[in-house]
């Protein structure tokens, strides 16, 4: 079956009009940022100068206490979501695969904040960026999104999250939300690129992905493992007390990436591939709201 069928696409608009129902806009629109501009929310006055529009006068206080002062409002802009999508080959592995359910969130994320008219990226990485879709507006473009979605790769040598942001930020543009969508197997550790996010001002959000066989791994004797980025492999003989001590291994990096986000009051989902992708949105939707 394909990635994104008929099917699929319907499953993304019933996924935006429950976002709207529930946030009375978008998944995302609770993190919209005001400016100062030509709306209709008061704001605050300053002091009169030459040349000012006398209509933004505010007669009222001139009237109390002489006072020329103009009144400022407040202007909602639309967000702006980069969607981070971990291409290394590490997200290859699993039935389905990592990269597969990681580009269906992507996708998901994406058309619910195009159809709020949020302006979406998307930044294909491994250990540098591997593809741009670049900032886009409007549930139009959806269709150029799943296409860009559909022709990308597991690919690369590694996962260096730290190496993307650095060139990331760089960039000049308006800051917004960083989603970062990956199983966060980088080994540079993952919480440097999020910080170099947080330091730049971003605000990183983190879907992190697992296949239930990296978290209960069925292997017990004599073995050769493959490191599925490097091809190195190596003989090993799997006794039940490393198991005990992989699983171990396993869930104190979890643990770890859950701390990361209490710790910076970020928003962070854990996920296994055998959780449908609408119902891990659906759960983001429930924590979102329950937090809002």
């Amino acid at each position: 079956m394909a990635l994104f069928d008929s099917r699929f696409l319907k499953q993304l608009e019933y996924l935006s009009l429950i976002s709207k129902r529930v946030f009375r806009g978008s998944l995302l629109a609770q993190r919209r940022t005001m400016q100062l501009g030509g709306g209709i929310e008061f704001a605050d006055h300053r002091e009169y100068t030459a040349g000012d529009d006398f209509r933004y006068l505010d007669w009222n206080v001139y009237a109390r206490h002489g006072e020329l002062l103009l009144k400022r409002f407040q202007e909602e802009e639309d967000l702006h979501v980069y969607l981070f999508l971990d291409c290394s080959l590490s997200m290859g592995f699993g039935t389905p695969a990592k990269f597969d359910y990681a580009r269906q969130i992507t996708a998901a994320l994406a058309y619910i904040a195009l159809a709020d008219l949020d302006r979406i990226a998307v930044i294909a990485y491994s250990d540098q960026v591997v593809a741009d879709f670049p900032l886009t507006r409007g549930k139009d473009r959806i269709l150029s999104l799943l296409r860009f979605l559909e022709n990308l790769e597991p690919q690369g040598t590694a996962t260096d999250l730290a190496r993307v942001a650095t060139v990331f930020t760089q960039r000049t543009q308006r800051r917004g939300l960083a989603v970062v969508v990956s199983d966060l197997f980088d080994p540079q550790g993952f919480s440097q690129g999020l910080d170099i996010l947080r330091h730049r001002r971003y605000e990183p959000n983190i879907v992190q992905v697992h296949d239930p066989a990296e978290a209960d791994p069925h292997l017990l004797g004599e073995l050769e493992l493959i490191d599925i980025e490097t091809s190195a492999g190596q003989k090993v003989t799997i006794t039940e007390r490393a198991l005990r001590r992989y699983k171990q291994i396993f869930q104190d990096h979890q643990q770890a990436v859950r701390q990361y986000g209490r710790k910076y009051g970020l928003s962070c989902i854990q996920s296994p591939t055998a959780v449908p992708f609408d119902e891990l949105i659906l759960r983001m939707m429930r924590t979102a709201g329950a937090v809002q």
